[in-house]
């Protein structure tokens, strides 16, 4: 069975992790199956924008650090974890706001970790009521280190942020939508129908203008008006 799926419809790419039986968690397949959808994505001018979820009751449930720490180190430190994890994941999250096309999150369950780093690397999130959100990290000595600490911090604020990272404990779907955390909550049945509703809304404009728009959306983050 494919780990990563992705298929290409009407200028639409759609990417879903397929590890339901491990709450997609990205293992080392998975991770080198994403850089190269996303390379092919940002190239492929047949393609204007990105749908990303994941199979089954979860979106992602971060680094399967089972398939990264080897049996031989089960007593790795912290730091250790740190390690495997940067080099783990942020070949294809740190760099996904290269990628001058519009990516959707449709965050069908839960999101934790690294799998809120990589939706928190999408452009815009839509979210099932079933979503869950969550930076569990802290738990285990570490916390985000692929852009999601930057990425949460600039979407959703310096007090947010705090709270995830420094309880580690969870919020739903409606929270994340108060906190700007996704642009739109949907009941289950209807995420991806909804995803592909913003899909197409893209896909009607100028795709030079959208991807202009993208850039300098993202150039200005923090910026004074007059830089």
């Amino acid at each position: 069975m494919a780990k990563l799926l992705y298929e290409k419809r009407d200028g639409i790419a759609y990417v879903t992790i397929n590890r339901p039986e491990a709450k997609n968690a990205i293992d080392p397949d998975v991770h080198r199956l994403m850089v190269e959808t996303w390379e092919d994505f940002r190239d492929d001018e047949a393609v204007d924008v990105a749908i990303l979820t994941g199979a089954g009751d979860a979106f992602c449930a971060g680094a399967d650090l089972k398939t990264y720490i080897p049996q031989k180190v089960g007593g790795a430190t912290p730091g250790d974890i740190r390690q495997i994890v940067e080099l783990g994941l942020n070949g294809f999250t740190r760099g996904m706001h290269r990628i001058n096309k519009p990516i959707i999150a449709a965050v069908n369950g839960w999101a934790l970790a690294g799998g809120l780093e990589t939706a928190m690397a999408a452009d815009i999130r839509v979210a099932s009521e079933r979503a869950v959100f969550g930076a569990f990290e802290a738990r285990r000595g570490f916390h985000h280190g692929d852009g999601g600490l930057v990425r949460l911090v600039n979407t959703c604020g310096v007090g947010v942020a705090m709270e995830m990272l420094l309880t580690a404990e969870p919020i739903d779907a409606q929270r994340a939508l108060q906190c700007n955390m996704v642009n739109r909550v949907v009941p289950h049945e209807r995420l991806m129908d909804e995803a592909e509703t913003v899909a197409r809304q893209i896909l009607r404009n100028s795709q030079h203008a959208v991807r202009s728009a993208k850039q300098t959306i993202l150039d200005v983050i923090g910026q004074p008006l007059d830089f």
